[in-house]
């Protein structure tokens, strides 16, 4: 779109920064290439950025850091690229949907990282974090502009005074060194053992007053000190017994958000005023006729269009991509979308219109995505899709909502009971604000308390019956997983050999009650086929055949004849998983060591799953 590559290079957005001149005003692309040159300056290689749907944690719906696909070997498995690595990985975040709309929230975003791997530990990741932000041919921050938080210590673990000193040395003032405690300057551990350590976080300062005697970086969010940058030190590990012993591999997680570190280079206000975003944005304003910045209130459904159409695009255009459903990573993106349309509505919008910022979301990360590239249609097919349903959806409501009419009229207090409101809302899926919006042409009101108690209870029944899914956290690598993990590959090994060559794995779910595996196969399997297929699995398993490992480059890997994720990005040397002679995988999960500790496969149910995709569900029995 010449449009957009002109937006690009318009000063609109890349002048006038109000920062020294001192510092140059980074592009997101920039920014990104730096980061990885940098570090592979220093040794590092560069590894590809994962899928947003993780693959081997049941606990979360997406991913949801850029440290969230190197769990495993921050956990001590071997990475097949070695001990020092970076990348940059793109990121849902979904807790906070509703807060979108500000000018900070996002539930898209990109994060820089580089990690060490029993490699390099405090004094290389702090001094290599200090040159990166000062360097004059890196990011050229003036040091007077950074402070830094380290862990203050307590009663289980001591004061990071090591990290405190390294940045002193670098040229870090005493005054500008805030030691905080474990609720701001501590990671881990994943679950109640484990490994887990101090950190050391960067803070850029604004230029804004203070807002009090004790506005400092890390102790207040006036807007002051923006946090830049995160350094995670994992040298101890807690026991059962609650105690931290230090570790002999000691790892260095980092973390960097691009988004936010752009708006603070380029001296602005919000990540929304960056060439991320402001692309997006005029593209909203020349469907509306809107101008961003002339009202708040139009501003921000502006904004939740943006930063929702991003993260549609990146969830359906992914390795994995996934698609609108009522259940899980499906259920978010669909809600993301009809938030959208909701807010474009509110912005005059009657019709089908996100493709419209969709095609600049591709075209502005097509680059370091180029997935999105490939799946340009799917992406523009699937939001025309959804759009098209729910407006059908709102029509619906609206009738629902005219036949209800007279008899709440006839109500004195022109009040509609939240009850009413909230059926409207469950059954045909109608926004309270909308109902509300109707409501006032006639003169009414809507009783939101009582819509939100029963919108409230709705939640609780839902968190409910998603049970874990929703917890969020780091990968579950306990006994169980690891052998439905297992079991994995000798299901889709299994499903090969009874119904063809043709079987390739769509994707997989597991949790600590059971496995879901998707796979293609153009109809529904026989009871003779899943007998099959469960005896030769259950046939491996009382085989007790050793599970190996080898790490090799991706070519041979094909090669030798090991199976891969069709769609998944994978580094050139891989890890190749042999379950004796019977099944050879590249994959980075959780396996056990032998087959014969697994116990008992049991498929429970074959289904479809989509056109051309089967589902199966299984257990493991003792």
């Amino acid at each position: 779109m010449r449009e957009v590559e002109a937006l690009f290079a318009s000063s609109r957005y890349l002048t006038d920064t109000g920062l020294p001149s001192t510092i140059y005003p980074m592009t997101a692309n920039e920014l990104r290439s730096k980061y990885i040159e940098f570090f592979k300056s220093k040794g590092h290689t560069e590894i590809s950025g994962k899928s947003v749907i993780p693959e081997n944690d049941p606990t979360v719906l997406f991913t949801t850091a850029g440290m969230h696909p190197l769990v495993p070997y921050l956990m001590g498995e071997p990475h097949p690229s070695g001990t020092r690595l970076c990348d940059y990985q793109k990121c849902i975040r979904t807790g906070d949907i509703d807060s979108v709309g500000d000018s900070s929230h996002l539930t898209c975003f990109e994060m820089l990282g580089n990690w060490s791997l029993g490699d390099y530990f405090k004094k290389e990741a702090i001094s290599w974090s200090f040159e990166f932000l000062t360097g004059k041919q890196w990011l050229n921050i003036p040091v007077d502009k950074l402070s830094v938080t380290v862990f203050a210590g307590d009663e289980d673990v001591p004061r990071d005074d090591e990290s405190a000193s390294i940045w002193m040395s670098l040229g870090i003032p005493k005054e500008r060194v805030h030691f905080l405690p474990r609720s701001d300057n501590w990671w881990g551990p994943a679950g109640e053992t484990g490994p887990c350590g101090p950190d050391t976080e960067m803070f850029y300062d604004t230029g804004k007053a203070p807002c009090s005697d004790h506005c400092a970086p890390g102790a207040c969010s006036c807007g002051k000190y923006v946090e830049i940058w995160n350094d995670v030190f994992m040298e101890y590990n807690k026991d059962k017994d609650g105690k931290y012993n230090k570790l002999s591999r000691r790892c260095v997680d980092t973390g960097m958000g691009i988004e936010r570190t752009v708006a603070m280079l380029q001296g602005k206000k919000s990540v929304y005023d960056t060439e991320v975003f402001q692309p997006i944005i005029h593209s909203i304003e020349k469907l509306t006729g809107k101008k961003y910045g002339d009202n708040e209130a139009d501003d921000a459904s502006i904004r939740i269009i943006c930063d929702h159409t991003r993260a549609a695009v990146f969830i359906i255009g992914d390795p994995k991509g996934v698609l609108p459903s009522n259940v899980g990573a499906g259920y978010v993106l669909r809600r993301l979308i009809r938030r959208s349309v909701r807010h474009g509505k509110k912005l005059g919008l009657e019709k089908a219109f996100l493709g419209v910022p969709a095609q600049v979301v591709i075209d502005n990360f097509k680059g370091a995505y180029p997935e999105l590239e490939e799946k340009r249609r799917l992406i523009l097919d699937e939001l025309l899709r959804e759009e098209e349903k729910f407006l059908e959806t709102l029509k619906k409501g609206e009738a629902e909502f005219e036949k209800l009419l007279p008899n709440l009229m006839k109500n004195p207090a022109k009040i509609i009971p939240g009850r009413v409101a909230f059926r409207l809302y469950d059954t045909f899926g109608f926004p309270v604000e909308l109902t509300e919006e109707l409501a006032g042409e006639h003169g009414m009101k809507v009783n939101r308390r009582e819509f939100d108690e029963a919108f409230k209870k709705h939640q609780e029944l839902s968190r409910s019956a998603s049970g874990q899914v929703f917890k969020g956290g780091l990968a579950d690598h306990s006994e169980i997983t690891t052998k439905y993990h297992t079991c994995t590959h000798l299901l889709q090994e299994a499903l090969v050999r009874v119904l063809g060559p043709h079987v390739m794995q769509k994707g997989s779910n597991i949790t600590a009650e059971r496995l879901r595996f998707d796979f293609s196969h153009p109809a529904p399997m026989t009871k003779e086929e899943i007998a099959a297929v469960e005896n030769m699995v259950n046939e491996q398993i009382k085989r007790d055949l050793p599970v190996t490992i080898e790490i090799m480059d991706l070519e041979d890997a094909k090669k030798a004849g090991a199976r891969a994720l069709f769609g998944e990005k994978y580094e050139s040397k891989v890890k190749v998983y042999s379950i004796g002679d019977f099944s050879k995988e590249v994959c980075g999960g959780p396996h056990v060591e032998h087959t014969g500790t697994i116990g008992t496969f049991k498929i429970q149910k074959e289904q479809s799953s989509s056109a051309g995709v089967r589902r199966i569900r299984a257990v493991i029995v003792d």
